[in-house]
C-alpha cells in the first residue's frame, strides 16, 4: 500500500503497433518509469506528462540546454566512429559533461543500457533531454546500423535549430529593452513626478485645462490603485497559463496567435521551417513516413498545426498520399505546398524539405529584420507622444496658472 501511494497519473500519448495514435494514464514512480511500461505494451510514446492539480502550477520545466545536447552528440558520434562501445563511451562522456543535469541523465541511460534496454530506449526514457524526433531517429538509426552518420545529422539539426533560435532571440533584445524603458518612464512619472506637480496646483487653487486634469486623474489611478492593476495583471496571467494548460485553450490561445498582425507571420514561418526541418532530418534517418509525420506534428509547438498535421497523417494512412492532404489544411503558402507536392512525386522528400527549410529559415530572418526595423520607430513615437502630451499638459497648466494670477 505505500508503494502505491509513490505512483504518479501520467498522460500520455503514443503510437500502437499499427501506427495509429492513441492516449490514456498511466501509474507510474517516474516520467521514465511511464515511458517503459509504454514500450513494454507496445506503444511508442510521443508524449509524457504527469496530471497535476489546479494547485501545482509548475511555471517552467526544467530542460538539459540544446547546447550541452548538441555537443554530446556529437562527441558520441565520434566516439562511434572510433568503434569504442557505446556504454563505455557514454561514461567518459558523462565524466566530462560539466551539466549536471545531463549527467544525471547520462549514468541512468547507462544503467539502463546494462539492464538491456536499446540506446533509443534508453533516451526515450528522459524526455527533458532528448526530444520526440530525437528519440525517433535513435530508433532508426540502430536498425540500419548507421548511429554514427546520423548523430552527426541529429547534431547539424539541434546546432541549427539553436541558431535559428538566438537569431530570433537577439532580433528581440533590443526591441525588448525600449519597451521596458518606456514602461519605467511612464510609472516614473505617475508615481514619482505628477504627484508632486497635483500638490502643487492644488495649493494654488487654479482651474486646470482639461489636458491637465486628464494627465492627473491617469497618473493618480496608476500610482495610488495600484492594487487593482497588480490584481488585474495576476489575472491576465493567471488565466493565460490555465489555457495554456488545457487543449481548449490552448486551441484558442494558438489560433489568436497565428490571426495577430505581424507575428502571426512570423509565428507561421517559424512553424513551417520548424516542420520542413523536423521532417526532412527524420526521413533522412530512415525513420518511416507515418512515424516522422507523428513526430513532426508533436513538434509543431502550435495546437493549429499540431492538429492539421494529425489530420494529414490520417488521411495519408488512408492512401490519399501526402502532398494532396498537406493542401487542403491551407496552413502551408505555395512554395512548401510545391516542395512536398515534388518530393512525393519524385521520391526526393527529404532533399525537398531541407531545401524549403532553408528557404523559409532565410524568410524568418528577413521578416525578423522588418518586424523589429518597424518596432523600434513605435516605440519611439510612443514614447514621444506620451512625453509630448505630459509636457503640454504642464505647460497649459502653467500658462492657465499664470494668466490667472495675472487677471487677479
Amino acid at each position: 500500500m505505500s508503494k502505491d501511494k509513490t505512483l504518479t497519473d501520467y498522460r500520455y500519448k503514443a503510437l500502437d503497433e499499427s501506427g495509429k495514435q492513441v492516449s490514456g494514464t498511466e501509474s507510474a514512480a517516474s516520467t521514465g518509469a511511464a515511458h517503459v511500461a509504454l514500450l513494454a505494451r507496445g506503444l511508442q510514446p510521443l508524449e509524457v506528462s504527469a496530471r497535476k492539480s489546479l494547485m501545482k502550477f509548475e511555471i517552467t520545466q526544467k530542460k538539459v540546454p540544446r547546447k550541452d545536447l548538441t555537443n554530446f552528440t556529437r562527441q558520441l558520434a565520434v566516439f562511434m566512429r572510433a568503434g569504442i562501445p557505446i556504454m563505455e563511451a557514454l561514461e567518459v562522456i558523462t565524466e566530462e559533461t560539466q551539466n549536471k543535469m545531463l549527467k544525471v541523465v547520462l549514468l541512468e541511460m547507462v544503467d539502463s543500457l546494462r539492464a538491456g534496454d536499446t540506446f533509443a530506449a534508453a533516451a526515450a526514457i528522459h524526455p527533458e533531454a532528448f526530444p520526440n524526433f530525437y528519440v525517433g531517429i535513435l530508433e532508426s538509426a540502430e536498425l540500419t546500423g548507421s548511429l554514427d552518420i546520423v548523430l552527426n545529422q541529429l547534431a547539424d539539426y539541434i546546432d541549427r535549430d539553436t541558431k535559428a533560435r538566438g537569431k530570433v532571440s537577439a532580433a528581440l533584445i533590443y526591441p525588448s529593452v525600449v519597451a521596458c524603458m518606456s514602461v519605467v518612464t511612464v510609472v516614473v512619472l505617475a508615481v514619482f513626478v505628477m504627484p508632486r506637480f497635483e500638490v502643487f496646483f492644488k495649493s494654488l487653487n487654479a482651474k486646470l485645462p482639461l489636458m491637465t486634469r486628464l494627465l492627473l486623474t491617469v497618473t493618480s489611478f496608476i500610482g495610488k490603485d495600484w492594487y487593482l492593476e497588480l490584481a488585474f495583471v495576476i489575472i491576465v496571467v493567471g488565466g493565460f497559463m490555465s489555457m495554456r494548460r488545457s487543449d481548449k485553450g490552448r486551441d484558442i490561445l494558438d489560433s489568436w496567435i497565428l490571426k495577430l498582425p505581424v507575428v502571426g507571420d512570423l509565428t507561421e514561418t517559424a512553424i513551417i521551417e520548424r516542420v520542413c526541418r523536423v521532417l526532412a532530418s527524420m526521413l533522412r534517418a530512415g525513420v518511416d513516413l507515418p512515424r516522422s509525420m507523428a513526430v513532426t506534428a508533436e513538434s509543431a509547438n502550435n495546437a493549429v498545426y499540431k492538429k492539421a498535421l494529425e489530420g494529414v497523417r490520417e488521411a495519408m494512412m488512408q492512401g490519399q498520399g501526402l502532398s494532396g492532404p498537406i493542401n487542403l489544411t491551407e496552413l502551408f503558402p505555395a512554395a512548401a505546398r510545391q516542395m512536398f507536392r515534388v518530393g512525393e512525386e519524385t521520391g526526393t522528400l527529404d532533399q525537398q524539405l531541407e531545401v524549403a527549410a532553408a528557404y523559409y529559415n532565410r524568410e524568418l530572418e528577413t521578416k525578423l529584420e522588418r518586424a523589429t526595423a518597424l518596432f523600434e520607430p513605435a516605440i519611439i513615437i510612443f514614447m514621444g507622444v506620451v512625453v509630448g502630451f505630459v509636457a503640454v499638459a504642464l505647460i497649459s497648466a502653467m500658462y492657465g496658472i499664470y494668466n490667472q494670477v495675472q487677471v487677479g
